[in-house]
């Protein structure tokens, strides 16, 4: 299960169903869902974001490995801006990242400093190297992937039903910026 992650300007919690309107701000959205992976659909109101935090909450209670969801909070303030995952990947012995944030808090470097602070816990649970999955046409994933340091690995069609750039962050890659505390 996911622990609260600290950053100089975030908080990483866990999820709760009472963040469900702040949630929808993010999971709601037309153009944040469109990058979501296809077994994420876009949640269309708030009692259906109630029932998707529920599921995460419950799969993260019971989840054994390094493995979690995350509400991101702004530290000044205290505004749920979005999400940050970390996931196994089925069959393989894979985990991958993701991050998604509300439209209007695009462009401020949160999706890298989240990013960061997920790696940085799953290398302190052991794991030796974390992916990060990126359409080919999502721009802004892809540059804040080469802002954490991630290495491409190349295309792959074995996740997600999709054509995928995959990118890989190993504990010896990371590179400076906000640490987790």
């Amino acid at each position: 299960m996911a622990s609260q992650l600290v950053t100089d300007r975030l908080v990483l919690r866990p999820w709760q169903i009472e963040d469900a309107p702040a949630a929808l701000r993010s999971y709601g959205d037309d153009e944040v869902a469109r990058w979501l992976s296809p077994s994420m659909d876009q949640v269309l109101d708030e009692g259906a974001m109630r029932l998707v935090l529920q599921q995460w909450i419950a799969e993260d209670t019971r989840m054994l490995t390094p493995a979690g969801r995350w509400a991101v909070e702004l530290r000044d303030g205290g505004d749920l801006i979005g999400g940050a995952t970390l996931l196994p990947l089925y069959p393989d012995d894979e985990y991958e990242m993701g991050w998604q944030f509300e439209r209007s808090q695009w462009g401020n470097g949160y999706a890298t400093e989240a990013g960061m602070a997920v790696a940085r816990w799953a290398f302190g649970q052991g794991l030796e190297q974390v992916i990060a999955l990126v359409r080919p046409s999502n721009s802004r994933a892809a540059a804040t992937v080469h802002r954490l340091g991630m290495e491409w690995v190349g295309e792959t069609e074995k996740y997600h039903h999709l054509r995928l750039q995959e990118f890989r962050l190993r504990p010896a890659d990371l590179v400076g910026g906000s640490s987790a505390r």
